[in-house]
């Protein structure tokens, strides 16, 4: 079984310069790149037993986006916005594929790293030429965006382990079924210890910041954008869908099956937003499409 190397690229704001730290499997000198970037509130943690899976095929690289994890943080909150993650994605993109002579990569991202998928690769000559889009689309339902700010942005600090844990699996249930170990990676992934013993999330609460600002007509505005967007893609793209999700509308699941890139459209049963790719069924999912000719 692969294991993963730590690294880390140096990225730009216009507020200065920050760390991103990302994972790499898989042998660096393959051609062949699967980058997989995860939701708003998690890390590259979450991609381990796919990674592990698809290492054999792929230089697999998971990279921890700007305020969480082990990367650093902003020193303007406003910034946490998907403008900022695309231009930290070339950048990680450049440094991956520095010796190379390719310059096609593979895209698998869930909810928020689906929506910095989309804003690369809809550029003209894109890297991308294959992605996977994980419970996220044009269209985001208003209420699930507010289920969402809800925790975000607030301090929450727990005695023990055992509360947090609880905690992560309160807000993490729309996720679905999962063993106690996978539910364990899943809240150690994104929590920390403090010096006393007590927990806490590890991402800035910062990334709230660009959510207080919206309201109706921003929305509208955003959505007109988001579709432009996903418009302009070109490459094959497969749509997976948690079959209960309140983020992603079974409504917009099919218009984005008729419009831009056609994406293919897979639910997942008996989960929400959104699936984890910890089971074997949707690895095999994303791998049977990826590998694809």
């Amino acid at each position: 079984m692969s294991s993963a190397q730590i690294k880390s690229v140096q990225c730009l704001s216009p507020a200065g310069l920050h760390q991103m730290v990302y994972k790499e499997w898989g042998d660096p000198r393959n051609a062949k790149v699967l980058i997989c970037v995860h939701g708003l509130t998690r890390v590259s943690d979450d991609f381990d037993a796919l990674a592990q899976v698809m290492s054999d095929e792929y230089r697999v690289i998971c990279p921890d986006v700007v305020g969480r994890g082990r990367s650093g943080r902003l020193r303007n909150p406003a910034l946490y916005q998907v403008p900022q993650y695309v231009s930290d994605m070339v950048t990680l993109i450049a440094r991956v594929q520095a010796n190379s002579e390719s310059n096609q990569v593979h895209w698998l991202g869930t909810s928020m790293g689906g929506l910095i998928g989309m804003g690369l690769a809809a550029q003209q000559d894109s890297p991308i030429t294959k992605m996977i889009l994980n419970d996220i689309g044009p269209l985001i339902d208003p209420v699930a965006i507010q289920r969402i700010c809800e925790y975000v942005g607030k301090e929450v600090i727990f005695p023990d382990y055992a509360q947090a844990l609880q905690y992560i699996r309160a807000i993490s249930a729309t996720f679905g079924p999962h063993s106690d170990e996978q539910w364990d990676k899943l809240a150690r992934s994104v929590l920390r210890q403090l010096p006393d013993g007590s927990w806490t999330r590890n991402h800035d609460l910062g990334i709230a910041l660009p959510f207080a600002s919206m309201n109706t007509e921003s929305a509208q505005q955003g959505e007109a954008m988001l579709w432009a967007i996903y418009d302009a893609i070109r490459c094959p793209t497969l749509l997976v869908r948690g079959a209960e999700s309140d983020l992603l509308s079974k409504a917009t699941a099919l218009a984005m099956g008729e419009r831009g890139p056609r994406a293919r459209l897979v639910e997942i049963a008996g989960v929400g937003h959104a699936p984890t790719f910890f089971h074997a069924d949707q690895i095999a999912l994303a791998r049977e499409f990826l590998l694809a000719n």
